[in-house]
């Protein structure tokens, strides 16, 4: 048994960067200000995938991710790790996208993709913490959703075997395929690069990455076509413009404030029961904990 798996992945601002620059005026992040990476969470999902592909010979990992030419480099990490092709949704029509805008973009891909069993991605982008594209893309598709996953078990007879990783334990849950599903960042680290994956797909690039490049690999992009990264427009994927970037796009940030945290004080404390117990009277009668 083979699978088709498409793993949603986006290109996220290092927010353990942020400083006063983080934001534009109009409330979106200003993403050329921060040093770009792969979401945290969208990489343990990649690994539930390329657990499946291991187990299952025959199973096809593609990587689906929408945002500016730059984001291009997420589908090459994922190639890098051992999937086999990828999608970028990038237009300017897309840019300034909230969850339902993104969620309605995703969706009109993967009904352009059509062939799948599973759709994958993690439980929340570190830029937004929403957890609400994952869900909203299977409400979207007409699909199942599992979410909290943390291991896939079994893929068996068109069903599949998922443990959830909940708040005060863990379940088992059982669901036909096709379903999306969204990972915890519980569930296993991804696996480093391949070194025979990074020399095989380092020169991989989109139609505008090739432009770019001029006509230096030319001949290379022709004799290989696994190098040429599919690049789709919202007009590629029959996307209403209405329903994209900002003007599909309800939420709205109504203001923005650094918030900067300083030591102003500091307390050293005895090694011993007595100094301790003060301390703890201390931040009780002050509220701090208790």
């Amino acid at each position: 048994m083979s699978l088709k798996i498409i793993v949603l992945a986006k290109q996220v601002p290092d927010t353990r960067n942020v400083g006063k620059d983080a934001m534009k005026a109009d409330g979106t992040v200003n993403r050329a200000a921060l040093p770009a990476i792969f979401n945290p969470e969208d990489l343990n999902a990649l690994e539930q995938a390329l657990r499946l592909k291991d187990a299952y010979p025959g199973t096809r990992v593609t990587l689906l991710t929408m945002g500016p030419g730059r984001a291009a480099e997420i589908i090459r990490e994922g190639l890098y790790r051992g999937a086999d092709g990828g999608y970028l949704l990038t237009d300017r029509a897309f840019a300034g996208a909230d969850t339902l805008a993104t969620s309605y973009a995703l969706s009109m891909a993967i009904r352009k993709i059509k062939d799948y069993d599973l759709i994958i991605c993690g439980r929340q982008a570190i830029d937004g913490d929403t957890a609400q594209v994952g869900p909203q893309v299977a409400e979207k598709s007409g699909l199942s959703q599992i979410t909290y996953a943390e291991a896939i078990q079994k893929v068996e007879n068109g069903r599949i075997w998922v443990k959830r990783r909940l708040e005060r334990g863990v379940e088992i849950v059982e669901t036909a395929l096709p379903v999306v599903l969204t990972v915890n960042g519980s569930a296993p680290e991804c696996r480093p690069r391949n070194a025979k994956y990074v020399q095989k797909y380092k020169h991989a690039k989109t139609l505008t990455e090739r432009q770019e490049a001029g006509s230096s690999y030319a001949q290379l992009f022709s004799s290989r076509p696994y190098l040429n990264l599919q690049e789709w427009s919202a007009a590629d994927v029959n996307a209403e413009v209405a329903q994209c970037g900002l003007s599909g796009s309800p939420t709205k940030v109504k203001k923005i404030e650094n918030v900067v945290f300083q030591a102003k004080e500091s307390k050293t404390l005895e090694p011993t029961d007595s100094a301790i117990d003060e301390l703890m009277k201390e931040l009780i009668m002050n509220h701090t904990i208790g």
